[in-house]
């Protein structure tokens, strides 16, 4: 019921397409605005997770915004997250960088924790390059190691892509097959021979997992668990994107031994690695920059 009245047949059919058109009209808003400030089309875009801010050190900036001030943006709420989007170079190549990200625990839909995806991608962004802080499943990996995604599984119960599909992003249905790119992964590990490499769960938060959770989620095959990336890798695959995806294990969980989790001390431990993340994104970037900046497929960027 609406307004006291049932829906006419096929009015949630008339509601997705306004929506979605709206959707589509604040990315190319932003993306107008954004291309103002650009020397070159980004072809590197980079988000940072908790307390991995300064993961990106190695980017030398050229224009700096606080979310607030771009037009259409969500606004980060959580802690350590600063909220700055960044325009610069990494290795030469031109960069596009979020210090902070969007949650589903902070209220925002899946498409609004996305969005600055959809930006990236209508900015030309190929790879795409993610960042986050997670507890650790796998009892042989220890606090601060860095652990490659190399799958997620979604119990979110939500997807980015649910409404009406934009043709022009992505296809209806994108093969989930390789989500996380095999050569960035084998780039990441030839740069640092200790990283992990394992499966993330990603949950909506933002209550922190029960010990029944924790043996249910190892026995299904996760390595980790967070409350974030999930649905940027969803959104980024749609689009075309090369991705890779790096957690930071801040805490082990054992449910045998179960250890409260200080939400100060995974900022901690997400800070203390952000200098060897930075030195990781950087040596990845010079190495892929050659192979998959001519090789990979469109991801349908308007020109600027």
């Amino acid at each position: 019921m609406v307004n006291g009245s049932k829906l006419k047949p096929g009015t949630n059919t008339l509601i997705n397409k306004k929506y979605g058109k709206r959707y589509t009209q604040k990315v190319n808003e932003t993306k107008k605005y954004l291309q103002s400030y650009l020397h070159d089309r980004p072809r590197i875009g980079i988000l940072t997770g908790t307390g991995l801010g300064e993961s990106i050190g190695a980017m030398a900036i050229q224009t700096s915004f606080a979310y607030q001030d771009i037009p259409n943006f969500p606004e980060s709420t959580v802690q350590s997250h600063h909220g700055r989007l960044l325009i610069g170079t990494i290795q030469n190549i031109p960069t596009i960088a979020m210090q902070g990200r969007f949650h589903l625990y902070e209220g925002y839909s899946p498409r609004e924790a996305t969005f600055p995806i959809r930006v990236m991608q209508a900015l030309g962004v190929k790879i795409l390059i993610l960042t986050n802080a997670a507890g650790g499943l796998n009892l042989t990996f220890s606090i601060g190691d860095i652990m490659i995604i190399a799958d997620h599984i979604n119990l979110t119960g939500s997807n980015p892509l649910i409404g009406q599909n934009e043709d022009s992003w992505g296809v209806r249905f994108p093969d989930m097959l390789n989500a996380y790119d095999p050569t960035l992964m084998s780039l990441a590990q030839q740069t640092d021979v200790h990283l992990r490499k394992g499966v993330y769960a990603g949950l909506s938060g933002p209550s922190l997992e029960t010990p029944a959770e924790i043996r249910f989620l190892k026995t299904i095959g996760a390595d980790a668990v967070g409350f974030s990336t999930v649905h940027e890798v969803i959104s980024g695959v749609h689009a075309s994107m090369k991705i890779l995806a790096l957690s930071i294990l801040t805490n082990i969980h054992n449910p045998d031994m179960p250890v409260a989790v200080k939400v100060d001390e995974v900022i901690a431990v997400a800070q203390a690695v952000a200098p060897r993340l930075s030195v990781i994104i950087e040596n990845v970037i010079a190495k892929a920059a050659p192979i998959l900046l001519q090789t990979s497929p469109s991801n349908k960027p308007s020109a600027l």
